[in-house]
């Protein structure tokens, strides 16, 4: 498995990633399927049509439902979802962090009872290994502390050193669940995860932790969070030079077209956002004019696609003044053709964002649509 830079502009990198289900040309937006299917009713078939290289699913969810040793019996998340590509699984630290208001960190793992049923679970480094392991992904992410921001200085020095420990068993399990006998994906990848709030110097140090411990790619995790995205981008631009540049590098949650552009420009290769999805089961389209809102009074008679001259499905043949209409009713049919077309936008801006690193006209390219695809119309 191996990260092949093809090409640079400034700080921004043009590259491929090798795994076992597929090559990945990045810069890359992974769809987000967490429970194994993307949010209104889209399955593997369909992201296969919208352009999708790398399908992210969710751990704990698929943990506490229908659980990791049933997908594991049936054969897979591949076999089991018909997504033949490459699959990124999340470890649950994030749903662990956020979901439970009950949890007891402890240096073996976490305590915490599940959101669906109230029932006690205890994940730590080796059981989240393992349930990935079972879920058989192609990229396993490390366990670590999704610290809450803003945090105290003290609490989160102690939690990045206490999430190097934990990637240490992370990287041992990882080892050793990839060298037996049944397990599905013996080429599983590890990434491991930067954290250290917005506190420059423990992001700086954490990062120099984990890239001696030779990992299969870097996640900046912990941001998206609520902090302000200049306060991001100074993160990023502070964390990069002590990433290795042989190794893919994953922006965690991350985010607006225009926050993929400034990131781009610092040298990230791989995202993930629920956001294309979630604003398009509320009617919120992106376009590469801006945001529009196509409950809007004035799409009523409009018998324009969503985007003029967009190649997604749902552009290709329903109107604006259709889909209006479908939401209007309620009719779930609204959701499906917008979340494809949210999508589809997504990964062709990933597309355009490759042709223009290949062109060199990278620098271009962000000056006209950093601002111009975030702005609401």
């Amino acid at each position: 498995m191996m990260y092949k830079l093809i090409k640079t502009e400034g700080t921004a990198r043009r590259a491929e990633f090798e795994t076992v289900h597929g090559t990945v040309q990045t810069p890359a937006f992974m769809n987000v399927a967490t429970a194994g299917a993307i949010k209104g009713g889209l399955d593997a078939d369909d992201l296969k049509k919208i352009g999708c290289q790398v399908m992210l699913s969710n751990t704990y969810h698929l943990h506490v439902r229908p659980g990791d040793d049933l997908v594991n019996e049936l054969g897979g998340l591949h076999k089991f979802t018909g997504w033949e590509g490459p699959i990124l699984t999340d470890s649950g630290g994030f749903q662990v962090f956020s979901l439970a208001k009950l949890r007891k960190i402890k240096e073996e793992g976490v305590n915490f009872n599940s959101h669906i049923d109230g029932r006690h679970i205890f994940m730590g480094p080796e059981e989240s290994m393992q349930i990935q392991s079972h879920l058989g992904s192609t990229i396993a992410m490390a366990f670590d502390e999704c610290v809450e921001n803003p945090a105290e200085y003290s609490y989160s020095k102690q939690s990045c050193d206490r999430t190097v420990r934990w990637l240490k068993r992370c990287k041992a399990e990882m080892n050793r669940l990839n060298s037996l006998e049944d397990t599905i994906n013996k080429n599983q990848l590890l990434f491991g995860i930067n954290q250290g709030c917005t506190f420059d110097d423990l992001r700086v140090e954490h990062m120099k932790q984990i890239a001696d411990l030779d990992l299969d790619g870097y996640a900046i995790g912990g941001l998206a969070v609520g902090e302000p995205k200049e306060d991001m981008y100074r993160i990023i631009s502070s964390v990069e030079p002590y990433m290795p540049k042989d190794k893919i590098r994953y922006l965690m949650g991350v985010g607006t077209p225009g926050n993929i552009i400034e990131a781009v420009s610092r040298g990230v290769d791989l995202f993930d956002c629920v956001m294309p999805s979630r604003n398009a089961r509320h009617g919120h389209l992106f376009t590469h004019e801006g945001i529009i809102n196509i409950n809007n009074e004035k799409y009523r008679k409009d018998l324009d696609p969503i985007e003029k001259g967009c190649q997604c499905p749902t552009c290709q043949k329903h109107s604006r003044a259709y889909i209006r209409h479908l939401f209007k009713a309620g009719e779930i049919l609204a959701m499906r053709l917008c979340v494809i077309h949210n999508l589809y936008f997504y990964n062709t801006l990933m597309s355009e964002i490759r042709d223009s690193l290949d062109n060199g006209t990278f620098e271009q390219y962000k000056s006209k649509y950093v601002d111009l695809l975030d702005k609401r119309i």
